[in-house]
């Protein structure tokens, strides 16, 4: 394919996007490409980590629907990287729609240990109502502003007539199950709570078949094996962008300049922005030069980008069940359906709706994974390790109801205080449509524009249509920007090559 290979190009970001993108771009040809890394590592958001002799990963955790249509799982085949079990043709088929059927063990508040039974009615509701709320984006209608009320109003309508005949008691249970779940999607949807997710464009995330898998080597293993494809010296490190400047504000020979934090100034023909949306946020005003137009701006406002957080606890003995595959918390004075504390300082913790198990065990021994999203989460990050295994502690002896549980040791993950994330990856706010989206990822200057096309393409998460919140977005974003290049490339050297026949 005959392509402009010396066209001058920066991605800033190391990232699964960005490497994607530098992946691809090499592979076509292009030998003038670079990455400029913030920090000392490759991976971004994907980041394993060590918790005594097992891997852990501080990241992302899982590849969401793994088949044949997830190039992350397309990858991590090919390079070894999965069990023989996630690679069955049985694995691939199983449609879970997002939500694995793990086995639960449910405790409550008051020590008890629960029955699946006990709160099934609960959970029937709210996956006939997570449904529901997905649909609306087809019909394109919005009757409530965000998923949380949607689900709060009509729990409140069906509870009336469905439950009418169950007592007191069980009913409040069953609300209360409706809080843990409403906790569980906040940590699914990187919220601090579903008020903040807007109910039109909940419905654009789309799922892919197969039964969600891990790495058992690390997630950055793909990291690993992607960067061997790209040639040595290609990205630097420590080394964070202060400001690109476009449209030849700088009045030199290349349209772009990437400008660092060490004074460096880097000419480019095309810089790829895969950096967080959490950054994004928060620096959009100071990282471009000119600033960004006011529908992209806006549309940076309105998605939204909060933080989930994990904290391992490993144990000398299990007290779950052997089957168990994920454990519920259940406060039984959380009737009122909420996902959010009244009082962040003081009972932060109510915001972890419960663990997640290691499995297999015999690879990782006794060890959960706790999850919390939202403002609670960011609050746990300041406490120092002693506090959090403290309140982890005095959490699981309270719901077991028994006194002696002592956690060998905990890890957590801080990214709200990771500078260059500011949180965890994106859902669409109040207000989101797919047009924000399509915002996101569209490249400046705008096509109207009598300037050269392409100087400042978007990818990363965030700015995928259909599967933002994922490695497999991320990477297909990486993709999408660097064969937006390519095929620029080759469509001009085609009318070069037609304009010299003439």
């Amino acid at each position: 394919m005959a392509v402009n290979v010396n066209a001058k190009i920066v991605i800033i970001g190391c990232g699964i996007s960005g490497v994607a993108a530098a992946h691809r771009l090499v592979k076509a040809g292009f030998h003038n490409v670079r990455i400029v890394e913030a920090t000392a590592r490759s991976g971004g958001r994907i980041k394993t980590g060590r918790f005594g002799d097992i891997i852990v990963e501080i990241g992302a955790n899982w590849i969401h629907g793994p088949c044949e249509e997830n190039p992350v799982f397309c990858l991590a085949r090919q390079y070894g990287l999965l069990d023989p079990e996630a690679l069955t043709p049985e694995n691939q088929a199983m449609d879970v729609g997002g939500h694995p059927p793990w086995v639960p063990n449910i405790f409550s508040s008051s020590g008890r240990k629960l029955k699946a039974e006990d709160v099934y009615r609960a959970v029937e509701m709210f996956a006939e109502l997570l449904h529901e709320s997905s649909e609306f984006h087809i019909r394109g209608e919005e009757p409530w502003t965000n998923v949380g009320d949607f689900i709060r109003s009509e729990v409140q309508q069906r509870a009336a007539e469905k439950w009418k005949d169950i007592d007191a008691a069980t009913r409040s249970l069953q609300l209360c199950a409706i809080s843990n779940m409403l906790k569980v999607e906040c940590s699914v949807n990187g919220a601090h709570s579903m008020d903040e997710v807007g109910l039109g464009a909940s419905g654009l995330y789309k799922t892919l078949p197969g039964l969600d898998c891990t790495f058992p080597r690390g997630y950055e293993g793909l990291i690993k094996n992607l960067m061997s494809g790209l040639p040595s010296g290609l990205v630097t490190y420590n080394q964070p962008v202060r400001c690109v400047h476009w449209n030849n504000t700088e009045k030199r020979e290349n349209p772009v300049t990437v400008e660092c934090d060490n004074g460096e100034r880097i000419a480019a023909d095309h810089v790829i922005v895969t950096v967080p949306l959490g950054y994004l946020k928060k620096h959009q005003s100071t990282l471009f030069r000119p600033p960004l137009p006011l529908h992209k701006l806006h549309s940076i406002q309105r998605l939204g980008f909060g933080t989930n957080n994990k904290i391992f606890v490993e144990f000398d003995s299990p007290w779950w069940d052997t089957d168990c595959e994920v454990i519920q918390l259940l406060w039984e004075d959380e009737d009122a359906m909420v996902d959010q504390v009244p009082d962040v300082q003081r009972s932060w913790i109510k915001k972890l709706f419960g663990f997640t198990v290691l499995k297999p065990t015999e690879r990782y021994g006794h060890v959960l994974c706790g999850w919390i999203a939202g403002h609670e989460s960011e609050y746990m990050e300041t406490l120092s390790e002693q506090e959090v295994t403290h309140t982890v502690t005095q959490l699981i002896r309270r719901f077991t109801g028994n006194p002696t549980i002592t956690p060998r040791r905990i890890l957590r993950s801080q990214w709200f205080h990771d500078a260059w994330t500011r949180g965890s990856y994106s859902h669409p706010g109040k207000g989101c449509s797919v047009q924000d989206l399509q915002n996101m990822m569209e490249p400046l200057p705008a096509k109207r524009s009598k300037s050269q096309p392409l100087q400042v393409l978007f990818a990363g998460e965030a700015t995928h249509p259909c599967y933002y919140s994922t490695v497999h977005g991320a990477l297909l974003t990486g993709w999408r920007e660097a064969d937006r290049l390519i095929s620029h490339y080759s469509s001009s050297s085609q009318s070069e090559l037609s304009k010299s026949k003439l």
